[in-house]
């Protein structure tokens, strides 16, 4: 709160004033009267009827504070006067634990805060902090028991906030800066941030984009774009990124949430700071990073240069800076994690108010309370189930002199059928997956005999999968990492097929049986084809339904793909 809210006695912090009632384990607002605060009646103990003694303890009843009407991007703050807050009384929160998880990096981050019954005394203004923004079609489902959630966390690079005019074109209206689509498993107990690097090239699909003034706008689609441009360019807002997302790795995601340079600075401000490891000293007079080789501790605008710095490590690429990023991430959960920062309720106070000072997010979470819906369920899970990974990528193959580039050909696909098959990168589920991998095994049985050698195996291949690509890309999989170059690309197959079939002549069934070792086809994938083919004819290869991208078996369980990744349970220094 500020100086003129209920909360503020002269210049003591309203965070420093919550107290732990012993009798109910809740923080409760306690007001030094002495201070010039209107004298407020003794409160009755909620449990015995008894006054407490010590202090008088304002409740929610005693104390209700102004409302606030939700802010949206585009209006103006101040005037008029605001409707009353409502009286209710929060649901009890004596078996409510304080949640509090905080992701900043680059130009992004948020803050999740649940509380006691005291916080109601600040809920209102929090809830009001928050920027919301309704995308066109967006809907939300809620979080539901047994469903997987994605959340997409944008970093913008407009230049929007205090002392932030001079990082760069101060009138852009921004890119996706930096991107993390947040994969929340359906049992809760593991998640992936699979980082989109900005110079991807990609298809941004035809979007509604709601501007300032309400209007909705039709942004025609663009092939071969760079990614950050689904974002603030030709009036794109988040939901046309959302798409863009949804087109790349065929995830739905549910949820945005997005924040400028702002975020950093006072995040890290309000946590007290990040602990960080570089290699060697580093002084980059682009991003003015000092610091010595070694652990340090930053925030501020020191935070800032730390995760915005793309020549103090690496090969100086952007793909480098997204390693430093995660690795910023993490110690940031490990700091938050910290009883440090769960236990103090002057850090909880400045992270809830930095935070929802940051936020601008969809209207599915547009709210304090649906916030601390999805703290909830992110709550349980172990940091050393979270893993950050990067997009697979290679050079831009159409540019002579590659500055862009686009998705792995085929460990992006795996990568992304991984996540649709809500498959840990941090193998949690590697009990289920043996069982699974067993069950395949036995059935592998099946096909007994004798193996060609990879170049002599020879497939057409047709696509009935309604995956678009999913033929070259697994002629691009065959051919340069299984060494099968006699494989072809035969388009689309007359029909859709539920099933992924191989058909094949007696005279080819040692070529099958090789392939199905490949592509983990189960014995009933293998059909009779002609009684007898020719030399060099070849087997007929029809992906279906059951596809799960290049390399990823048919049959069984889809494995998490070998990617380089970053543990958020383990510090690492930058190179």
């Amino acid at each position: 709160m500020d100086a003129h809210s209920r909360g503020r006695a002269d210049d003591i912090d309203p965070a420093d004033q919550w107290v732990l009632n012993p009798r109910t384990g809740n923080y409760e607002l306690r007001l030094d009267h002495s201070a010039g605060q209107s004298q407020a009646p003794a409160t009755t103990h909620r449990s015995t009827g008894s006054v407490p003694a010590g202090p008088p303890v304002e409740t929610p009843a005693a104390a209700p504070v102004p409302g606030q009407r939700r802010r949206r991007v585009g209006e103006q703050g101040g005037g008029g006067q605001q409707p009353p807050a409502s009286r209710r009384r929060p649901k009890g929160g004596g078996a409510r634990k304080k949640k509090v998880l905080l992701w900043t990096g680059g130009a992004m981050a948020f803050v999740l805060v649940g509380g006691g019954t005291g916080a109601y005394l600040i809920y209102q203004k929090l809830d009001g902090n928050i920027s919301v923004i309704d995308p066109v079609g967006a809907e939300s489902k809620g979080f539901r028991k047994g469903e997987a959630f994605n959340v997409l966390v944008i970093g913008t690079d407009k230049r929007t906030g205090e002392g932030n005019a001079g990082y760069g074109d101060n009138d852009s209206p921004g890119h996706a800066d930096t991107t993390i689509l947040f994969h929340v498993s359906k049992d809760r107990t593991n998640a992936t941030a699979l980082s989109i690097p900005r110079d991807l090239m990609t298809t941004i699909p035809e979007c509604e984009s709601r501007q300032p003034d309400g209007k909705i706008l039709t942004i025609p689609g663009q092939e071969k774009a760079r990614f950050n441009v689904s974002l603030g360019q030709d009036g794109r807002d988040p939901g046309c990124t959302m798409r863009t997302v949804k087109e790349l790795t065929g995830l739905t995601v549910d949820h945005f949430m997005m924040v400028d340079f702002n975020a950093v600075k006072e995040l890290t401000t309000a946590v007290g700071g990040v602990k960080v490891c570089v290699e060697k000293p580093v002084d980059d007079p682009k991003s003015h990073l000092k610091l010595p080789a070694g652990e340090s501790v930053v925030q501020g605008e020191q935070a800032l240069a730390f995760v915005r710095t793309r020549s103090s490590f690496g090969n100086k690429s952007d793909l480098d800076r997204i390693k430093i990023q995660q690795q910023f991430l993490s110690s940031m959960i490990r700091q938050l994690k910290s009883s440090e920062t769960l236990t103090s309720p002057t850090k909880l106070y400045g992270l809830a108010q930095a935070a929802t000072n940051a936020l601008t997010v969809d209207k599915g979470i547009g709210s304090l309370s649906k916030l601390q819906d999805m703290a909830g369920e992110l709550s349980g899970i172990d940091t050393k189930n979270i893993s950050f990974a990067t997009l697979p990528v290679i050079d831009n193959p159409d540019e002579p002199k590659p500055i862009t580039v686009v998705p792995h050909p085929t460990q992006a696909p795996e990568l992304f059928a991984a996540l649709q098959n809500d498959v840990s990168l941090t193998e949690v589920k590697k009990k289920a997956q043996d069982t699974k991998n067993a069950q395949a095994q036995a059935q592998a049985k099946l096909l007994q005999g004798t193996r060609a050698e990879a170049v002599d195996v020879r497939v057409d291949v047709y696509n009935g999968s309604g995956v678009r690509g999913a033929a070259q890309s697994t002629i691009n999989w065959l051919q340069n990492e299984q060494g099968v170059n006699r494989s072809t690309n035969r388009s689309n197959a007359p029909e859709k097929a539920a099933r992924t079939t191989l058909a094949y002549a007696p005279n080819q069934a040692d070529q099958a049986r090789k392939l199905a070792d490949m592509m983990g086809l189960p014995a009933t994938a293998l059909k009779p084809g002609p009684q007898d083919a020719a030399p060099r004819e070849p087997m007929t290869l029809v992906l279906g339904a059951d596809f799960k991208g290049a390399g990823v078996p048919v049959n069984g369980p889809v494995k998490a793909p070998d990617v380089v990744k970053v543990e958020a349970d383990k510090q690492v220094c930058a190179k």
